[in-house]
């Protein structure tokens, strides 16, 4: 009876330490997040929006489980689209911010002044998703704003222990893929596709390329005549795949580095020389090494642009 007791008294021990260690892993995922300046309501918060944001970039750019979007880029790149976002950003703004950062998670609110009052409200909102979570704080309008920023800090990083893994897309599978694409694409007709997308990585060497293999798998599980562009003329397809990616490191926390991946792809009617499709789409994917980080990066990127593409270039059943 003792060895019994011993044995299960082992197995629970075990079952235990598995179970922590399966929450030591998932405690470990890393989120890209991009901040976007606050939005200010109220006579006396000129300025307060963007010195939110700042202090908020400071202050959570020291946390682990956080992967910031450089102030930088992100500004550059929502001036080349026009986009100014503050304060209540749209769900479809909030994907589309995703899509060209590779940020999963997207920071912003308001400043808000009511007689004497001043609130600080965070919209914590998941780019792929479009779940929101919210935090906040207040004081007075003679309060210093550092500490207030503070506090919202310390109250958007407690909102995100518990509740980022529900804010941001689980992976997607290629089966799952898969299985969404043939629905949409049901019975139409398929084209002969011939794939051509070239990639590089920034001050690395490229291996092999992960965007045109991951679009080609996909093409080939759905049933489409995948002609190779190195044995085959372009006249032996019906549309062409071409594009590009490149792949760069986009910062550093521990051991673990993220890199920055972008695709563009372009899907082109041989014969009428008709665009069908074209986009295209930024991942952040991070790893321990730079180079595997990078091509999943790219595979990523390339997966989702697929899945928008692949049903544009089909002909209707008849």
């Amino acid at each position: 009876m003792k060895k019994i007791s011993v044995l299960l008294a082992a197995i629970i021990a075990i079952s235990l330490w598995s179970g922590r260690l399966a929450a030591a892993d998932e405690d470990n995922t890393v989120y890209p997040v991009a901040i976007l300046p606050f939005e200010e309501r109220g006579a006396n918060v000129k300025d307060f929006g963007a010195q939110v944001s700042e202090v908020l970039f400071a202050q959570l750019v020291a946390n682990p489980k956080l992967m910031l979007v450089d102030r930088v880029e992100l500004s550059k790149t929502l001036a080349e689209q026009s986009l100014n976002l503050s304060g209540a950003v749209k769900p479809d703004e909030a994907v589309k911010v995703g899509q060209l950062t590779g940020a999963k998670l997207l920071i912003t609110g308001s400043v808000l002044q009511v007689d004497k009052k001043l609130y600080l409200v965070a919209k914590i909102m998941g780019t792929e998703t479009t779940r929101v979570a919210g935090a906040s704080v207040n004081g007075t309008t003679s309060d210093e704003l550092a500490p207030l920023i503070e506090k919202l800090a310390e109250q958007i990083t407690s909102t995100l222990d518990t509740k980022a893994s529900t804010l941001v897309a689980k992976p997607m599978k290629i089966v799952d893929r898969v299985e969404t694409l043939k629905k949409l694409i049901g019975d139409a007709k398929k084209p002969v596709v011939r794939i051509e997308i070239t990639e590089r990585h920034v001050a690395v060497a490229t291996i092999d390329p992960a965007a045109e293999t991951e679009v080609g798998l996909l093409c080939k599980s759905l049933g489409f005549e995948v002609v190779d562009n190195k044995e085959a003329a372009a006249s032996a397809a019906d549309v062409l795949i071409t594009g590009e990616g490149f792949s760069e490191t986009a910062g550093r926390i521990g051991n673990l580095v993220s890199v920055r991946a972008r695709v563009e792809i372009k899907a082109v009617d041989r014969k009428t020389g008709k665009i069908l499709a074209v986009d295209r789409q930024t991942s952040r994917v991070i790893d321990a090494t730079e180079q595997i980080a990078g091509k999943a990066a790219l595979q990523d990127a390339a997966a989702i642009l697929a899945e928008r593409i692949i049903p544009k270039i089909v002909a209707p059943a008849k």
